[in-house]
């Protein structure tokens, strides 16, 4: 062997040593990293002609978010930008006046179609339910913005209300200790039917149901199983894998979807394609080792789409629900809504007045009619 051969091998193996010799704590944080869990969530649409400010994006501004968190813990924030077409520079960002950091440094590049993830925020350990505000210098120009369109809940641009939610997808909480949820929905999700920051949406009524738990509030108004929508966005199975599998320290999914698909037009009138579209989803959750829990489709007569052909195919589609061949577990949604007297209609004390968004009392029956046990 050349003596050059040598020194290689034995600088080799000088270097081998001096990695193995280095601290135990050197990297202890890649090799087991916290805990992290989304503590509250919200799913991303493009922005339509309709959305002016969204489409137009934003320069030199100022974007104030105070959102609702379920689980408490150390803190990190995410960004997204799903339907971007340009990087945008977020940044510098506080977060209940806390600074906010991205590997170290107060401002970072968020790719189109990618998102960003911030370190622990330093001093900062939230309550379960507490508010959190978040705010963001976007310097800009953005370009169009990926966002969610109504949150229900107040916000602020360069000092101008908004319920929208721009770029910001999700604050990560650390040592969550109780069920973590991602609630796939829509606008029965979203919060429709409930007084903007009230937090009477029934995802944040579970979350108060569980406490020490997480529950992701991923419904979109308007959203569907089966298609996508431009103004209302992909359809729940096109987004499954971005908006929940993407989510960290998941163990359940649930699954409220289908009214849409039924009175939307083009309206689904075979219940077997919305049956077949959940079973797809049950079997990616699987796949990502989460349990599935689905939700029937609640009643809507009086809804201005509403029809008896409709009414059929919602009955049957339930019928296959509450059978078990499908979900994990069911929630019955439809059982908690419905007047007794005529199934195919909310009750009155649960009807927002427009026959198919429930008032704050009908969310509060929707949260209690899912069993806290089929959440562990």
């Amino acid at each position: 062997m050349s003596a050059p051969t040598r020194r290689g091998l034995l600088g080799a193996a000088a270097g081998i040593v001096a990695v193995a010799a280095a601290p135990a704590d050197a990297h202890a944080a890649t090799r087991h990293p916290a805990p992290w869990t989304a503590s509250w969530s919200t799913a991303q649409t493009a922005p339509t002609a309709a959305d002016p400010l969204a489409s137009a994006g934003l320069t030199d501004a100022t974007f104030r978010a105070t959102v609702r968190l379920s689980a408490g813990g150390r803190v990190r924030l995410r960004y997204g930008h799903a339907f971007g077409t340009q990087p945008v520079l977020i940044g510098p960002v506080t977060a209940d006046g806390h600074p906010v950091t991205f590997g170290g440094e107060p401002q970072a590049w968020l790719a189109a179609g990618a998102s960003l993830t911030s370190d622990p925020v330093a001093g900062l350990r939230a309550q379960d339910g507490a508010d959190l505000t978040v705010v963001t210098q976007l310097p800009g120009p953005t370009g169009p913005l990926s966002f969610h369109r109504n949150t229900h809940a107040s916000h602020w641009i360069d000092g101008v209300r908004t319920t929208s939610v721009f770029l910001l997808t999700g604050v990560d909480v650390s040592d969550a200790h109780g069920p973590s949820v991602a609630v796939l929905g829509d606008s029965i999700a979203e919060g429709v039917g409930t007084p903007d920051d009230a937090n009477l949406r029934w995802p944040d009524q579970l979350a108060r149901r569980l406490p020490g738990g997480a529950v992701a509030n991923l419904g979109i108004s308007g959203n569907r199983l089966l298609l996508d929508d431009a103004r209302f966005g992909p359809g729940g199975q096109a987004r499954f894998d971005r908006d929940v599998l993407a989510l960290p320290g998941l163990r359940t999914v649930l699954v409220h979807l289908g009214i849409n698909d039924l009175q939307q037009p083009p309206s689904q009138t075979d219940p077997q394609r919305l049956i077949a579209g959940f079973r797809q989803l049950v079997v990616r959750a699987h796949d990502a080792g989460l349990r599935a829990v689905g939700a029937t489709i609640t009643p809507f007569e009086g809804w201005v789409r509403w029809t008896p052909d409709l009414e059929a195919v919602r009955e049957k589609v339930n019928a296959e629900l509450r059978a078990g061949k499908i979900f994990d577990r069911i929630a019955d949604f439809d059982t908690a809504l419905r007047d007794p007297v005529r199934p195919s209609r909310m009750l009155p004390a649960y009807d927002s007045g427009d026959h198919l968004h429930p008032n704050p009392a009908g969310h509060t029956a929707l949260a209690a009619a899912v069993n806290r046990r089929h959440l562990l």
